[in-house]
């Protein structure tokens, strides 16, 4: 496998610094598809919203619960938190 440039360092580098910020803007971005989703689809993003929750380190009770529940505004309310958190 030929090594990486220093360019393709440099994103991988970049992408890993902001990990974060990109599951909270697609945790943000779950929120509005799981208030939309319907059937599987709203599954497969509570789904996806776990994990992405789970990966922002956020307790896993509370991911759980979150799930159980099933009410994306209180997953927009944790969005919320982590942004105030982060500012």
């Amino acid at each position: 496998m030929a090594e990486r440039t220093k360019y393709q360092q440099q994103i991988i580098k970049n992408y890993y610094r902001n990990q974060d910020n990109i599951l909270l803007s697609r945790l943000s971005d779950l929120v509005g598809e799981l208030y939309l989703a319907e059937g599987k689809a709203k599954d497969r993003h509570w789904k996806a919203a776990a994990e992405c929750m789970t990966k922002l380190k956020i307790p896993a009770a509370r991911v759980e619960h979150l799930v159980k529940v099933g009410n994306p505004a209180l997953v927009a309310k944790v969005v919320e938190e982590l942004n105030a958190k982060e500012s």
